[in-house]
């Protein structure tokens, strides 16, 4: 059993940053009692302030909506290290892999997320993305890098940077040098 499906037997906290798969990293803050259609029901108060969006979320739908703990620093390490990695592009049609991306994202998995951001990545030398890329490459560029500063206490900001260096690493996709040009040239 891993550590975070451990955990979700267990009571998140008051100000607790938690992952919702569907929204990304939010916020509990607080725990409130209503009454709906005559049950006492406790709910987690969840604020998505990027979003400016609030959620009330039944302490006894955690696990069944898939919330989580933030990942710990081992599972971001693996995170960005995915980032290095060759892109796998499935040779199926845009519909079929966009459903795919949009899955992964929505599964509130950090790995899962590193993989669409690694996938959809272009760099400079490459061709441009289709604005359907564009839009799943920043949804999962934004869930990854706010879970990354959250658990490593940072900004958005230095998490997409830490984010990008680890995407230059990866094969093909540094800035060109004079060599490589040439090379290519060579090929050409």
């Amino acid at each position: 059993m891993s550590k975070t499906s451990a955990r979700q037997d267990q009571a998140f906290s008051v100000n607790e940053h938690i992952v919702y798969p569907a929204h990304g990293v939010g916020q509990i803050t607080e725990i409130e009692e209503q009454e709906i259609a005559g049950a006492k029901l406790k709910l987690y108060v969840i604020n998505f302030e990027k979003d400016k969006m609030t959620l009330r979320v039944p302490l006894a739908k955690i696990a069944s909506v898939g919330m989580r703990a933030l990942a710990d620093a081992k599972t971001v390490d693996k995170g960005l290290s995915t980032l290095t990695g060759r892109a796998r592009i499935k040779r199926t049609m845009w519909s079929r892999r966009a459903q795919e991306y949009e899955a992964k994202i929505n599964s509130g998995d950090l790995i899962a997320i590193a993989e669409v951001v690694r996938d959809l990545h272009r760099g400079d030398n490459q061709p441009e993305q289709s604005y359907s890329e564009r839009q799943l490459y920043e949804q999962a560029v934004d869930r990854m890098a706010r879970e990354i500063a959250a658990v490593k206490k940072m900004t958005e900001t230095e998490a997409i940077q830490e984010m990008e260096k680890m995407l230059a690493k990866g094969p093909r996709r540094g800035p060109r040098t004079e060599e490589t040009e040439t090379e290519e040239d060579k090929a050409a």
